[in-house]
């Protein structure tokens, strides 16, 4: 028989943002869009009608989750009519004397891995057996390698497991990938971007980006297995992306100029959904000063959410400081590289950063 699954993970639940660039009422409306996320991967779970949601850790930040956050979720997975509920718990949600996970009666479709050594769920209505562990502190260096051996051929096996596939000194669960290969399908959380690492091994990703070093598209793993197939597809999922962006600045730019090369960084459509730092670069008129407040404040109305982050450098009147400064250095390094020749803009962004290196050790003396 075939058995359908989604795979998902890093969900965290409860998450307030406090360590993030952005606060107040984008904090707060981030955090109820994991909610409203979660709830759609349990709508889609029985909407499909798939046997197992599997859940790969860090489904809530135990830090700031409340018992009714954690009854929030019970009442999510009671809701499902066919399917069951496997979780392996990680580094955030992690299984310790006071684990929310404990405070808690789940329904009889869920089920908590809550050791932090292998153990296996049989389900023998599906002919599957998932093969799982949960963390029992936040941070673990043990390897997980060829500590699982005991597969049975006639089923289905899978893997649900938290942590490092990519570094064996990592201390967040080491796993030696070559050594799970063996199973049918090693559903792997703690990588929040989606990674297929081979055809039965993958990082489902958080179905929802949480930072600026989360950007590209976001979801969850949907499967089709049996013993001599294995079907898996990457579903997006996210309501926002984090997008970073380049903009470059020239002297000729006016400060109007400067504001259409923000606004049309990307099109009307993403900007009203998405998170954007965008980051300027370039040579600026020199009398042209840029408040960065100022221009997040006069283009608030254009993006759902833009930060700004000023790379630029103001432009120089070059005959006037070469003649300056025509007994120092400043003035030789300025004459040496007019006749490399500054129309080219490799020589001038060389320019002018070794101005910037020489004019800041000149105000140090």
């Amino acid at each position: 028989m075939s058995v359908t699954f989604i795979h998902t993970g890093d969900l965290h639940l409860g998450m307030e943002f406090k360590n993030a660039s952005f606060v107040g009422e984008h904090a707060k409306r981030r955090r109820r869009e994991l909610w409203e996320t979660f709830e759609k991967i349990i709508d889609r779970a029985e909407e499909k009608k798939v046997n197992l949601l599997l859940i790969a850790g860090d489904l809530f930040e135990d830090e700031y989750c409340t018992v009714g956050d954690i009854k929030r979720i019970r009442d999510a997975f009671s809701s499902l009519s066919t399917t069951k509920v496997v979780i392996s718990a990680g580094n955030h949600d992690f299984i310790g004397k006071k684990s929310l996970y404990k405070v808690i009666d789940w329904s009889n479709n869920v089920h908590i891995f809550l050791n932090n050594k292998p153990e296996k769920l049989v389900l023998n209505d599906i002919n599957t057996t998932v093969y799982g562990l949960s963390w029992n502190k936040k941070d673990e260096r043990k390897a997980l390698a060829d500590e699982i051996s005991d597969l049975e051929n006639s089923k289905i096996n899978i893997l649900l497991i938290h942590g490092d596939a990519y570094n064996a000194d990592s201390n967040y669960l080491p796993i030696n990938r070559y050594k799970i290969k063996h199973f049918d399908y090693a559903a792997l959380g703690h990588i929040h971007k989606p990674e297929f690492i081979t055809e039965n091994i993958a990082y489902c990703g958080s179905p929802e980006p949480l930072d600026f070093g989360e950007g590209g598209k976001h979801g969850i793993i949907e499967g089709i297995i049996d013993k001599e197939y294995l079907d898996i597809s990457f579903i997006p999922f996210n309501k926002r992306e984090f997008i970073i962006k380049e903009v470059q600045i020239n002297e000729n730019m006016g400060y109007r100029d400067m504001l259409d090369s923000i606004v049309n960084c990307d099109s009307k459509l993403n900007r009203d959904k998405n998170l954007y730092r965008v980051i300027l670069d370039g040579i600026r008129d020199n009398d042209i000063k840029l408040n960065l407040d100022d221009i997040i404040e006069v283009l608030k109305d254009k993006f759902y959410y833009i930060e700004l982050i000023d790379n630029t450098k103001a432009d120089y009147d070059l005959d006037r400081m070469e003649e300056e400064n025509s007994n120092n250095i400043i003035g030789g390094f300025i004459k040496e590289m007019k006749l490399k020749g500054i129309d080219n803009p490799i020589v001038k962004e060389a320019l002018y950063a070794g101005l910037e290196i020489l004019l800041s050790e000149k105000v140090k003396k």
